[in-house]
């Protein structure tokens, strides 16, 4: 999966060449498939804690979450991969966002919870895999719960914010994430309750703001870099008691401008649309509202996965196809740690520049004595330097040529 595997049968990737003196125990992939058609359920959890452990190792031995003590970001949120066999497990329609446009795709439901910080990018830290049609806050309360325990033990001491959308708007997760100790920032839905606070806000307590770098709304189908930001005291899920949360509503507002005033068509007065967060964020108005902004963190690890291990479900077994998302979990917290050793630029690229830079690179191997290996890489090649740091870090200095 490293190398750009998103298939069992890229395992002949390591089949090939003089891979088998480098790689010992390499498979056929008709052995991988049944490898991963073996797992059930129980499983695919004692793989999915092995991820978790092995994250909280990664961050020991590589800079993969810096300023971490201070403060930390989780980022929860689900897509749904197409597939197209028919005889696929847990398969069904669920709904996704195409450019833009909310459609039913036919697939499986991936849930992800990744944990970053303002100078790291994110690391996966608990998958999971669901049927297609299931709803989209399934589950997520002790999934939630769990990824501030593997933050916490991958070095996140300091304050932890868990930012969710509109799917996870509900009392059982916002709970969850307070008793685990950290901080929610979720997307409010506009009901009634919410539409009628946010009217009764008054017009002088709008902050107006400029943003260094503009917004693309969907809705407009335009950028949008003017807003203004309001904030007052909400409580969530009052029909019940027992479930009433009372906390910030931090409420922003984009003038909704006419596409037709060039025409002549000018508008009589303002209309605005409105972006609701409820949390109980410690931090000010205008940093939280934009913190909760950089939830879309999370589409970087979507948009590495679908052009990688993702880009399709390999088997027809849904715990098969489980075990898969979380190897492409721990393969992605390897990739980025790779990255984090090699260079401070590999540190926040792509997956998909880690790999061109640092693991399909061209070499050739030769033999020297008894069973010595040398690895002749590319000469002047521009990616030298941060290829040894990187095989340093992990192997200690390279041995000097006789």
């Amino acid at each position: 999966m490293a190398a750009g595997a998103d298939s069992i049968d890229d395992m002949d990737l390591l089949r090939h060449g003089a891979m088998t003196d480098l790689f010992g125990g390499v498979r056929a992939p008709s052995t991988l498939g049944s490898f991963l058609r073996s797992f059930t359920w129980g499983n695919v959890g004692q793989l999915e804690k092995v991820s978790r452990e092995l994250l909280a190792e990664l961050a020991r031995r590589a800079p993969l979450l810096p300023g971490a003590d201070q403060l930390a970001f989780i980022d929860i949120d689900s897509m749904q991969r197409r597939v197209f066999g028919h005889k696929k497990q847990g398969a069904a329609f669920g709904h996704t966002k195409i450019s833009g446009k909310t459609v039913l795709v036919r697939g499986l439901n991936a849930l992800a919870a990744t944990v970053s910080t303002p100078q790291g990018a994110p690391v996966l830290a608990g998958t999971r895999l669901r049927g297609g049609s299931a709803n989209t806050a399934r589950g997520a309360a002790g999934f939630a719960a769990a990824a501030v325990r593997t933050a916490r033990q991958a070095g996140c001491t300091g304050t932890i914010v868990t930012r969710m959308d509109s799917g996870y708007y509900n009392a059982a997760v916002c709970r969850a994430v307070r008793h685990a100790g950290a901080y929610f920032s979720v997307t409010a839905r506009m009901d009634a309750a919410v539409k009628a606070t946010i009217a009764a806000i008054p017009e002088d307590a709008w902050t107006p703001v400029k943003y260094p770098r503009a917004i693309w709304d969907d809705q407009l189908r335009a950028w949008v870099s003017d807003a203004e930001v309001a904030e007052t005291r909400y409580t969530a899920f009052a029909s019940r008691k027992e479930k009433a949360i009372t906390a910030r509503l931090i409420v922003r507002r984009v003038r909704d401008l006419n596409p037709r005033a060039a025409e002549g068509m000018d508008e009589l007065f303002a209309v605005w649309r409105y972006h609701p967060v409820f949390t109980d964020s410690p931090f000010i108005m205008l940093q939280a509202e934009e913190q909760h902004r950089d939830h879309a963190v999370a589409e970087q690890v979507f948009a590495d996965w679908t052009d990688g291990p993702l880009a399709h479900m390999p088997s027809g077994s849904f715990a098969a196809n489980a075990a898969w998302l979380t190897c492409a979990a721990i393969t992605h917290n390897l990739v980025r740690a790779a990255g984090c050793l090699a260079s401070r630029f590999h540190a926040k690229a792509r997956g998909a520049t880690i790999r061109a830079d640092l693991i399909d690179v061209a070499a050739r191997l030769a033999r020297h004595g008894r069973g010595q290996l040398a690895l002749h890489m590319p000469q002047h090649w521009h990616r030298e330097s941060q290829w040894l740091s990187l095989f340093e870090a992990a192997c200690g200095p390279p041995a000097q040529a006789a």
